[in-house]
């Protein structure tokens, strides 16, 4: 009974706070309903079980995306009125785009109704003796990343290192005329070679 209150409460937060995200007129608003939305389809992924991804949501989604939408909301000189003219011109691409998300909903719940998943033809199935039940979510996945997906999970992180270092070096340009540090230059400056003691007069002004 516990389990079924909070899933209902959950989810009809989660539906209130995706409608808010899109009916708010203030686009901060919209944002602060969509960190709403984010933390309790993270509850509902703790009651299903699925504590790495709640973890994902809240870490991911809500620390970085989230906040980061935000930040750009908040600092970035935006018309919205501007914006706001511009929604009778994709409202067909709009609606379009309604239609197919609901027809993928529909064949989600139908698939759903047709029965159950086998789990024993799962890509990576847990042994036996590690049932789902005895075996915290978090825990199986990376006892199945870091031994059947390891080569593949250090190969993912091999390309996003080369792609880091790619942008790097794409946007490191030579610049003429830029004044360059020079810390040892710096360091070795003597206090006679910055200050210069002025014995001033009284109601004169300052020489520079």
């Amino acid at each position: 009974m516990i389990q079924a209150i909070a899933f209902y409460l959950f989810a009809a937060v989660v539906i209130l706070a995706a409608a808010m995200t899109i009916t708010a007129r203030n686009p901060v608003h919209s944002v602060l309903w969509l960190i709403l939305a984010f933390f309790n389809a993270a509850g509902l992924m703790v009651i299903a079980g699925a504590e790495f991804i709640a973890m994902l949501l809240v870490i991911v989604y809500v620390g970085a995306v989230a906040v980061l939408f935000l930040f750009v909301v908040m600092m970035l000189d935006i018309d919205f009125a501007e914006l706001r003219a511009g929604f009778v011109r994709y409202a067909m691409f709009g609606l379009a785009l309604a239609v197919v998300l609901a027809a993928e909903v529909i064949i989600g719940v139908g698939a759903w109704s047709a029965g159950g998943v086998d789990l024993a033809n799962r890509v990576a199935p847990v042994d036996a003796g590690t049932a789902l039940g005895q075996v915290p979510n978090i825990k199986a996945m990376g006892m199945v990343l870091y031994t059947r997906y390891l080569y593949i999970f250090e190969a993912a992180g091999f390309v996003l290192l080369v792609a880091m270092i790619g942008a790097i070096v794409l946007t490191h340009r030579q610049r003429g005329g830029v004044m360059k540090q020079n810390v040892w230059r710096q360091v070795s400056r003597r206090s006679e070679d910055a200050i210069r003691k002025v014995n001033q007069p009284v109601g004169q002004g300052v020489e520079l």
